[in-house]
């Protein structure tokens, strides 16, 4: 099973990270790499087993199933359905703590999945540093007064 854990550190309180990135339909509004998001069936974003159709900046579709959310815990849990990438038995999680040396928030991002042995650490990396990565790029510059 390949691994993916990715930390960062963003500086703005950890309520106002979670207020931008807890849709859990609102990837498009917060990560430069989504660009259309709905969810499938009528449910709202909260509701565990609703599952997000969105749209990559490449064109490629995703879906992923909401397994996990939590505003005390400030998580959402989730694996992907469908991917154009071989990836099965996947399961992420994105959570948010509070830095409390400067009111910032300590943002963790993981992932398991299965894939191809020769596929499996190029997707990781890929997951790695375009997805987690570039999200919380994406979530520095907004709070700093770049996005």
């Amino acid at each position: 099973m390949a691994s993916v854990r990715i930390s960062s550190v963003i500086d703005a309180p950890v309520e106002k990270v979670w207020a931008r990135i807890r849709d859990f339909n609102g990837l498009p509004s917060w990560h430069p790499r989504m660009v259309k998001s709905h969810i499938e069936d009528g449910k709202a974003a909260t509701d565990i087993g609703a599952v997000r159709n969105f749209e990559l900046a490449s064109g490629a579709t995703v879906r992923e199933k909401l397994v996990a959310f939590s505003d005390e815990d400030r998580l959402v849990t989730y694996s992907i359905v469908s991917h154009p990438m071989p990836i099965t038995n996947h399961a992420s999680t994105l959570r948010l703590e509070r830095v409390s040396d400067g009111d910032r928030t300590y943002a963790v991002w993981t992932a398991e999945f299965d894939a191809p042995s020769d596929k499996a650490d190029d997707i990781a990396k890929g997951m790695g540093a375009n997805v987690f990565q570039g999200g919380f790029n994406a979530l520095k510059d907004h709070f700093a007064g770049n996005g």
